[in-house]
This record gives structure tokens, C-alpha cells and sequence, in this order.
């Protein structure tokens, strides 16, 4: 009865005090006319309050979101298909839809009245300048009778995720220096009790061809057994972010540690697109996306695997700066080193440059980033303030490094890097 009194509108509550009015006034006039109207208008909004309470609405939701993960500041579109599942018909359906504020305002429909088996589909855009990953929902319903008199508001549990990933800027195919090391099924693995000749070969599996299968190291076996000097090698690359608070200036979307999540991005896409297997790291040293895949080690990201270039972008939606004052390399010794590191920089310092020397040791080619964070800062900075540009530490330490200021094209800053190190390569064939 609470609930139903609460849901009554203006109106409602209009045609009760109406009621009351004209009962008490045909008491102290003596006229019953007068009191059964006032009867009837009481009677009225409460019996519909009553009603509505304790209808029991079966409506189904239905939401979809094409696509599911949207570069930043691009739209897309959510589509809702709502159900009316119960036998009871409704009046009319306020539905609001709950968005987060970075997506923009809050999508109002309305619908009339609905029967059994009613079914309706309703869509509306969202669009966010700024990446991370937000729940839409849950919807709340607005149910009005007929007369207008009560409004009850009910709510869906479901919510729906949706990605924002950071702008991917178009960069141009440069050549870059590295170390091609195999991945998958491309390592050799020496098996028990065999030959040196045991080394290239492996266990056949479904989809190989028997052209390649090797008859001699399958009867020593007992099982059947492929070569493997016809599978590919595939470069590797490392993508390295400083997601360090104390390197980076700016508030939010304007800060330089947003550019470069951007150029960490438009790198590790570009670096997939180019055929190489890609891994993110940040200085606490695991991947942006642990979190969000429930993995504890960076992973390897390929176009032939089930992640490919959306899994980083998803990883870097989602990646913050943290309190760590120095940089993790602990990944280095992981398994699959070498290859090509690409690292985006804040501002450095020289035990930042010890980390860095080790990195360049283990790694065959060294490209890097140096943001002047300074240029993104809100106020003006003294001279003694500054923060000196990263890049002589970095080329001290054997880096091909270029600096990125705030209005530095980075395709332009792509392509320096890579004509430094066909340059270093030059040099070191002669």
C-alpha cells in the first residue's frame, strides 16, 4: 500500500484531495451527493494505485551494441528490443535507459499502451570522446495506468558492456631492425632418445599435409611426425608504455599520458597489420589488460591467434597510471625475448636510463618515444621546473629515440625512427 501510494501523480493526488474535499463538505452541508462524488473521487486513484502495485509485469529486454568495442569518438549504435511477456496489458512505458555521462545523455522513449505478445525494438547512439570501458543499464520503467493517475518505476538488473578504445593514428610502413624469433609451433623441441635430424620434425596434427610427413622419425616414433622447416618464423615485437604518474603532466584527456596511450596504440596495431606477434607492457611490469583478461604475464597478440589487434586496443582502453616511481623490466627475461621494443616515454631520469640499458641488451632493435610532458602541463612552468628531453639519455644508452611534443605529427616521428635504424643497420653491415 506504501508503494502504491508513492506512485500516485499530480494528478492523482489532485483527485484525492479533490475527494476528500467534497466528502468533508457534504458532511458539514448535509449532502450526500456531495459526499458520494467526493467518495468516488477518493475511490478512484487509490483502487488504480492498488492495481497497479500489485500487477505483476513480465517484461523482457533485449540489448545490443553494434560494435561492441568503438574507437574514441566514433558512434555507435545500441538496439533495444523490450517484451511483454505477461498475460497482463500495461498503459503507457516512460523507458529510461541509464548511460554513463562520457557517452552522453540519458535516451527517454515512450511507449502506449501494450497486450500479451507485444514485442518492440528502439535504438539510440552513444559516443564517447575519451576511452575505458563503461556498463549501460539498467533501464528503468516508468508504468502509467489509463487515467494517468499512478506512475510505479521498475528497473532491468542487465547492464551491458561497451569499450572505448584509444584513437589509432595511420602510420607509415617503415623498415625496422630486429631479431625474427619463432613463435609457436616454429621453436624446435628435441625429443627423448632421438637424433639431431628428431629436432626438425614434430607431432602431425589435423589440417597437415602428408606430403610433409617425415616416415622415418614416425616408425622410430610409433606416431605420426611432420617437418618443420617449412613453418613460418614470425617476427616479434615488444610495445612498452610508462604509465607512471610521476613521469607524465596534464588532467585527463588532455594529459600526456593519453597521447601516449594513443601512439602506443597506433604502434602495436600497425605493428600487427605488419605481421608481427605483438605483447603490451607497462612499467609496473604486466600487461594493460591483466586486469581485464585475468592474466598476471603480458601476452602475445597476433592476427592468427583469437587475439589479435582488438585485444590490445581492448588492453589499452582499460590501462591507468600508477604510483610506481621506478620501471618493472622483469619481462624481460621472459621467454620469447629479442625482436623489436618500441617504448612510449615519459620523462626520464638516470635510473630510468640504468633500466633502459638493460632493456636495449636484450632486445635487437630499440625505437622509443620521448614525450616533452612539459608542453602538456596547465600552467606555465620555470626553468628549473622542466623536466630536460629524454632523448640524449635514451641514444646514450644505444635507443633509436625521437621526441614527441603536443603538436608533433607522430607518423612524421614513426618515420624518423624508422630511418635511424636502417641507418644504425647500415652502419653496422659496414
Amino acid at each position: 500500500m506504501r508503494e502504491a501510494l508513492s506512485g500516485l501523480t499530480v494528478r492523482g493526488r489532485a483527485f484525492l484531495a479533490a475527494g476528500i474535499t467534497a466528502i468533508v463538505c457534504g458532511i458539514l452541508l448535509d449532502q450526500s451527493t456531495l459526499s458520494r462524488i467526493g467518495m468516488l473521487l477518493v475511490a478512484l486513484p487509490l483502487v488504480t494505485a492498488v492495481v497497479a502495485a500489485w500487477g505483476r509485469y513480465r517484461l523482457a529486454l533485449v540489448r545490443h551494441i553494434e560494435p561492441h568495442l568503438t574507437e574514441a569518438g566514433q558512434p555507435a549504435r545500441v538496439e533495444l528490443t523490450i517484451a511483454n511477456e505477461g498475460r497482463i496489458p500495461t498503459g503507457t512505458l516512460l523507458l529510461e535507459e541509464t548511460v554513463p555521462y562520457a557517452l552522453g545523455g540519458r535516451p527517454r522513449f515512450v511507449v502506449d499502451r501494450i497486450g500479451f505478445g507485444w514485442r518492440h525494438r528502439l535504438g539510440y547512439q552513444v559516443r564517447s570522446e575519451i576511452r575505458g570501458r563503461f556498463d549501460i543499464g539498467p533501464m528503468r520503467v516508468t508504468v502509467a495506468d489509463p487515467f494517468g493517475l499512478v506512475e510505479l518505476n521498475r528497473a532491468f538488473q542487465s547492464t551491458q558492456p561497451f569499450t572505448v578504445t584509444p584513437r589509432v593514428l595511420p602510420l607509415p610502413s617503415t623498415p625496422l631492425t630486429g631479431n625474427a624469433t619463432a613463435s609457436g609451433d616454429s621453436r624446435p623441441r628435441a625429443f627423448i632418445g632421438g637424433s639431431a635430424e628428431d629436432v626438425t620434425v614434430r607431432e602431425y596434427r589435423r589440417g597437415d599435409e602428408l606430403r610433409r610427413v617425415h616416415w622415418r622419425s614416425s616408425a622410430r616414433l610409433g606416431e605420426l611426425m611432420v617437418r618443420r622447416e617449412e613453418q613460418p618464423w614470425q617476427a616479434r615485437a615488444t610495445v612498452f608504455l610508462d604509465n607512471r604518474r610521476s613521469v607524465h603532466r596534464g588532467q585527463g584527456a588532455g594529459s600526456s599520458f593519453e597521447q601516449a596511450v594513443v601512439v602506443a596504440a597506433s604502434v602495436a596495431v600497425h605493428l600487427v597489420e605488419a605481421g608481427y606477434s605483438v605483447r603490451l607492457v607497462t612499467s609496473a611490469g604486466t600487461s594493460p589488460g591483466a586486469n581485464l583478461a585475468g592474466e598476471l604475464n603480458a601476452g602475445w597478440h597476433d592476427r592468427e591467434g583469437q587475439a589479435d589487434a582488438a585485444a590490445l586496443l581492448e588492453a589499452l582502453a582499460v590501462v591507468e597510471t600508477v604510483q610506481h616511481h621506478r620501471i618493472d623490466a622483469s619481462w624481460i627475461g621472459e621467454a620469447g625475448q629479442g625482436g623489436v621494443t618500441v617504448a612510449v616515454l615519459g620523462s626520464l631520469d638516470e635510473e630510468d636510463a640504468a633500466v633502459l640499458r638493460r632493456v636495449r641488451h636484450h632486445t635487437g632493435a630499440a625505437l622509443a618515444f620521448a614525450l616533452d610532458v612539459d608542453g602538456w602541463s596547465a600552467v606555465h612552468l620555470a626553468p628549473e621546473q622542466q623536466r630536460p628531453s629524454g632523448v640524449p639519455l635514451l641514444i646514450q644508452n644505444g635507443w633509436k629515440a625521437v621526441e614527441l611534443g603536443i603538436g608533433d605529427s607522430v607518423a612524421t616521428r614513426w618515420r624518423e625512427l624508422g630511418t635511424r635504424g636502417a641507418a644504425a643497420g647500415a652502419g653496422m653491415a659496414r
